[in-house]
């Protein structure tokens, strides 16, 4: 990273800072908290909901500053004195009704998952167990498209995340952000939101700069976060279009790649 440092480093949380079985090594946990303590502000950027991601925190004993969830629709200002621990500092929401009425006429077998901020997820059928953290609630799919949501989930095993993005490409899907997981899993966001834009709204209200900004994640919903970002590592078990985006690509999650990355920020001194 030459002279270069961060005041902010942004950490994506799944193949990131947890392994993809959900562990966390004390060696990654200990690198967070020794950048946290160094007075570089480390901010959680994740695709997970508010009450997936306060575990997490928790984990990691990040009690003040900022997090991400919801893929940029939900910013948190945490502060511990506060009854939940934090507060919302900015929601973005949008209409589902247009994307999921289309995607259910080329998904029909698909399972459809709506937000509830801070509780969990209406959803038309059960995730598998763990994929989804809060109260499930299983509804008519007709349910899923009253009000504005913050986040809609589509899952299709049948589908690859290439079939995926042909099937958008191919129908036209207008009015959000669309970004396909590692599997057979589609995340819509409200339009224009992403990772990029929960932390430029941390940024600014640290009086910081994209340009001071490190962003470290491993999957497509990272991208954003990456080209806004001052530098950009990812994951060494990132898809080849995730390397390619970033400006480094470090070890992979089992081997501790997060870990190599944060001790090196913390041999250089803060201007």
């Amino acid at each position: 990273m030459s002279d270069w440092t961060p005041a902010l480093v942004a950490l994506d949380v799944d193949g990131t800072i947890l392994d993809h079985d959900g562990e966390l090594s004390d060696r990654v946990r200990s690198a967070v908290q020794a950048v946290a303590a160094s007075g570089r502000h480390v901010v959680i950027s994740t695709g997970r909901s508010l009450i997936a991601t306060t575990p997490v925190l928790d984990r990691l004993s990040l009690t003040d500053g900022y997090a991400v969830t919801s893929n940029g629709a939900v910013t948190l200002r945490l502060d511990p004195s506060l009854d939940d621990g934090y507060e919302l500092a900015d929601v973005m929401t949008f209409d589902p009704r247009e994307a999921l009425t289309l995607l259910r006429e080329h998904l029909p077998e698909a399972v459809y998952a709506v937000e509830d901020l801070g509780l969990g997820f209406r959803l038309t059928a059960p995730f598998p167990d763990g994929e989804l953290i809060g109260t499930m609630s299983v509804v008519p799919f007709d349910e899923l498209l009253e009000g504005p949501a913050t986040r809609v989930v589509v899952r299709s095993p049948e589908h690859t995340p290439e079939q995926f993005l042909e099937i958008i490409e191919r129908i036209g899907l207008h009015g959000g952000s669309y970004t396909v997981g590692w599997t057979a899993w589609l995340d819509i966001a409200p339009d224009g939101v992403s990772k990029a834009h929960g932390l430029q709204v941390v940024a600014e209200a640290l009086g910081l700069a994209a340009s001071d900004v490190l962003a470290v994640g491993d999957g497509r919903n990272d991208l954003e976060m990456f080209a806004w970002a001052g530098r950009s590592v990812a994951m060494g078990q990132a898809p080849p279009e995730v390397q390619d985006a970033a400006d480094e690509v470090c070890a992979d999650v089992y081997a501790d790649g997060l870990a190599d990355v944060l001790e090196q920020v913390l041999t250089e001194e803060l201007p």
